[in-house]
């Protein structure tokens, strides 16, 4: 196990350089920071200083080489924007759009796999087609569509949810939340059924698919000879089987709630990492926009290692295969 998970983390090391030379070369090229952050008045000496305390008079590959150090440490630089530590503006938006994307996962696996379960099993019913439209529709339609619907409908029809902001939040150490409080809840509502939707179709007809193709196999008709009854075919046998695919969804999907929550976040101005991004490139403030390229790349990375130790632990067949391997 500690040998798989090193392997995994030597092929994520290139990645993430390959990801830190692009944000690099990004803040490297794209604007003029001296010029944003000293304004308009100005005398050439400022310049100079300015330009040689962020380094800027170095070699390229220097450049990098200390902005990798710094990396590693936290130190993304100042916002040009705010003129604050980039560290520690993601640090105060990060709990907003981690809990935003952890709420709408939960909707996503919480609803999309019992319909694809019922779907599978029940294909024909009046219910199932009505889950396949639905799945449809919300395939098809934008997020951000998806967004203003839910708004118009809920906030603006019938008064029942806030259409905008994350609600009243208690501070736990530096983490804020809005789940201990009835407004935080509130505002979770909508945003989390927006960011969800995609995913929540995607996983139900995966897991429909996936029932639909176990339940042909030979192993489920011989559980069936055997006497067994539907429910523990089902759920015991065929359940457990389509687990491995969703998995490998579900987490890549996680993945995908947090980074592409920009859209969600910008419709209901949530508070978190992707509305300070689209307000960062609004403003070419390169620094956050690299921070927030680098933070991305780690959150994928880290979520396949997971993934894939959920695989060999789900699936039996990796184990086996490898004991096989070291065995010879």
């Amino acid at each position: 196990m500690a040998a798989f998970i090193l392997s995994r983390i030597l092929q994520a090391i290139p990645v993430m350089l390959v990801v830190a030379l692009f944000s690099f070369a990004m803040f490297a090229y794209v604007g003029d920071p001296v010029a944003i952050m000293l304004g308009q008045d100005f005398t050439e000496a400022q310049r100079v200083q300015l330009v040689h305390d962020l380094g800027l008079d170095q070699p390229f590959f220097v450049q990098f080489a200390t902005f990798v150090g710094h990396a590693l440490q936290g130190d993304f630089g100042l916002s040009y924007r705010l003129s604050r530590p980039v560290a520690e503006l993601i640090a105060e938006r990060a709990p907003a759009t981690l809990e935003l994307a952890f709420c709408a996962a939960l909707v996503a696996l919480l609803v999309g796999v019992p319909m694809g379960v019922y779907t599978g099993l029940y294909r024909n019913s009046w219910l199932s087609r009505a889950f396949l439209t639905f799945s449809l529709i919300g395939v098809s339609l934008p997020t951000f569509l998806i967004g203003i619907l839910l708004i118009l409908v809920f906030s603006v029809w019938l008064g029942w949810l806030p259409s905008f902001g994350r609600g009243d939040v208690v501070q736990l150490g530096w983490w804020s939340t809005g789940l201990l409080t009835l407004s935080g809840l509130k505002a979770l509502i909508l945003p989390s059924i927006t960011l969800g939707m995609f995913q929540l179709t995607l996983i139900m007809r995966l897991v429909r698919a996936e029932m639909l193709e176990v339940l042909r196999t030979d192993y489920i008709k011989f559980a069936r000879a055997r006497g067994l009854s539907n429910r523990a075919i089902n759920f015991g046998h065929a359940l457990k089987n389509t687990l491995v695919p969703v998995i490998t969804i579900a987490g890549l999907q996680l993945g995908g709630i947090i980074a592409f929550a920009i859209v969600t976040e910008t419709v209901f101005q949530w508070p978190g990492m992707g509305l300070l991004f689209i307000q960062s490139v609004g403003a070419a403030d390169i620094p956050v926009m690299a921070a927030y390229l680098l933070l991305i790349a780690l959150v994928f990375v880290t979520i396949n290692l997971v993934v894939d130790l959920l695989y060999y632990l789900v699936d039996p067949r990796l184990r086996i295969g490898r004991g096989a391997a070291g065995g010879h």
